[in-house]
């Protein structure tokens, strides 16, 4: 996944702007009363967010299992003048491994969406915890059953630009609880009027929340808010994203 896809990520697959997402990011860690230096965005895609959190004066890392999408973000390091102000690791999140703590990881645009397997999201809040600094937190957001069952659902989406156009086909198996997603994009060459073509199919899997709050408390985490994402209101039966903030309290064992 996301191969030939990140090329044209940016452009068509962000809707919510990086300095507002870089914002709420900022507001939760106000709100729950944590000013961090070092920060792991886990699953970085291609670095907008990352970069734009490194610009407001943290110090970043950033890990995603994608080379073409970490290529894609080093170069905006690179065109930034921050290329040795962020760390970019080439890592599956259900295996990262840091050099030691960090006081905060994030893990935005439903990344955890795409763990399949219950055990495989459990295996990534144990790794959060482990390198997390008390008492850091843990903030990430994932689509809910809501948004894949009724907003995606068995629908068809495309959009086009001046180079590229993608079809988004949309299926959603409740029983399973897997959305499945084929996109069919098409990026200009330098050839007039000559364009390439590309399918790559994406399979996210729907959580609820007291599964999600469940495996947190299990891994030793303490949930200190879950909200509709953007907000710092509760989530309803219509939110179709919900953000989970959670606090690292244990002591880290010292040699």
């Amino acid at each position: 996944m996301y191969q030939e896809f990140a090329n044209i990520y940016d452009e068509f697959m962000q809707t919510i702007p990086y300095s507002d997402w870089a914002d709420y990011v900022e507001t939760l860690w106000k709100h729950h009363g944590l000013k961090p230096s070092l920060v792991l965005d886990l699953g970085c895609g291609t670095g907008s967010l990352t970069t734009e959190l490194c610009k407001r004066g943290y110090d970043m890392i950033g890990a995603d299992a994608s080379f073409e999408m970490l290529t894609i973000a080093r170069e905006k390091a690179l065109q930034e003048g921050l290329q040795d102000k962020i760390l970019y690791l080439l890592q599956d999140m259900r295996e990262f491994e840091l050099y030691g703590t960090v006081q905060s990881i994030i893990c935005t645009c439903d990344s955890l969406n795409y763990l399949l397997e219950e055990d495989d999201l459990a295996e990534v809040f144990r790794l959060a915890e482990n390198y997390l600094e008390p008492p850091g937190l843990f903030m990430f957001d994932m689509n809910t059953e809501y948004k894949y069952e009724k907003v995606l659902g068995d629908n068809v989406f495309a959009e086009t630009s001046d180079d590229a156009a993608f079809i988004w086909e949309n299926s959603y198996y409740p029983e399973e609880k897997i959305n499945e997603y084929q996109v069919t994009f098409f990026e200009a060459t330098d050839r007039k009027n000559h364009y390439e073509r590309f399918e790559e199919t994406h399979l996210q899997k729907a959580y609820s929340i007291d599964t999600v709050k469940r495996l947190l408390e299990e891994a030793h985490f303490t949930v200190e808010g879950i909200y509709d994402a953007f907000t710092l209101n509760p989530p309803t039966e219509t939110t179709e994203r919900v953000t989970f903030v959670a606090r690292e309290t244990r002591p880290k064992r010292t040699e």
